[in-house]
């Protein structure tokens, strides 16, 4: 995990330089840090982005305590987990780092409703496709099981005649463009009550 000491480093710092109260945290990999205009697409300034490159779910967990719990969140939503099966992790690796993941969030957050966005298709890792579908489902159930979770479903729409759809990505094709967080803020609107409340703001504990 040294690799990422830096940039966990500095977001923690910068973080706690520019405090939110109670905010909705968006917490992952860099498919959520890259998402630039997070706030205003969301309509809501009181969106934190606390998401670090390259982060694994594994990652995710393993900083948990450094990154959410000082934050004070009032909602947490999480997008992670396809840079773990790009490094060759299984679909139940990867449900166990969601495992650990889901405990430190009950353990530092509770109650607070909980999301999970589910691993996108992308072209760069179209071959890794069945591998995908397979981790969203076990993660899926899993999050179902939690008494605030809740999983924002993401494939389907992000595919074209069954393959990730290539206008929604930079050219890496792994990464999103605007049109790529474009139809995220739209997937992310059915559950907008769940991340920010009745009033629309994030719900407080």
């Amino acid at each position: 995990m040294e690799w990422y000491e830096a940039e966990v480093s500095e977001l923690t710092a910068r973080l706690a330089a520019r405090p939110v109260a109670n905010p909705a945290v968006f917490y992952g990999s860099s498919s959520l840090r890259m998402w630039t205009t997070m706030p205003e697409d969301l309509g809501d300034a009181h969106v934190v982005n606390a998401a670090f490159g390259g982060s694994t779910l594994e990652a995710c967990a393993h900083f948990f305590e450094r990154i959410v719990p000082p934050l004070e969140p009032a909602s947490l939503v999480v997008y992670a987990g396809d840079n773990d099966l790009g490094d060759g992790r299984s679909p139940d690796d990867v449900l166990a780092s969601f495992r650990e993941l889901a405990a430190d969030v009950d353990f530092y957050c509770r109650p607070i409703p909980f999301g999970f966005m589910s691993i996108k298709p992308s072209p760069a890792r179209a071959s890794i496709m069945d591998r995908i579908r397979r981790t969203n489902d076990l993660i899926q159930r899993e999050v179902e099981r939690q008494p605030n979770g809740f999983f924002i479903p993401l494939f389907d729409a992000m595919l074209r005649d069954g393959e990730p759809r290539r206008d929604l990505f930079l050219d890496d094709g792994l990464h999103l463009n605007p049109a790529g967080y474009a139809l995220w803020t739209e997937l992310l609107e059915p559950y907008r009550t769940r991340i920010f409340g009745s009033s629309g703001r994030p719900q407080r504990r």
